[in-house]
C-alpha cells in the first residue's frame, strides 16, 4: 500500500477505530502498525491468506465509510487551516491543544 494511503487510513483508524470490531482493530494494527503481512495475519490468527486480505479490505472500507457520513478527517484538516493563519500564538496554541 502506498504511503499517502496508509497515512490517510492511519488518520482515519485514528478517528474510527473504536467503530471497528475488535478483531478487525487487531488485523488493522497488525497491518498498519506491526507491518505484518497477510499471510503473517492468517499464519497468527489461523485463517487464510485470503481472508486477511478481505478483512482488511472490508476495513479499509469501512473507515471510508465513516468518513463520507461523519466527515471528522475533513473538519480536522481543515481547522488545522484556519488555526495555522491566526497571528495571536496564545490563541493558536489553545486551539491546537483542543485538537
Amino acid at each position: 500500500m502506498e504511503m499517502e494511503k496508509l497515512l490517510y487510513l492511519n488518520n482515519l483508524y485514528d478517528l474510527y477505530g473504536s467503530l471497528l470490531t475488535k478483531k478487525q482493530q487487531i488485523y488493522f494494527e497488525e497491518y498498519c502498525f506491526n507491518n505484518l503481512s497477510y499471510g503473517e495475519i492468517a499464519l497468527k490468527y489461523g485463517i487464510s491468506r485470503n481472508a486477511s486480505f478481505k478483512q482488511l479490505k472490508l476495513i479499509e472500507e469501512k473507515l471510508e465509510e465513516y468518513e463520507k457520513k461523519l466527515n471528522l478527517y475533513y473538519k480536522k484538516q481543515k481547522i488545522n487551516v484556519i488555526i495555522k493563519k491566526i497571528d495571536d500564538k496564545t490563541i493558536r496554541s489553545e486551539l491546537e491543544s483542543l485538537l
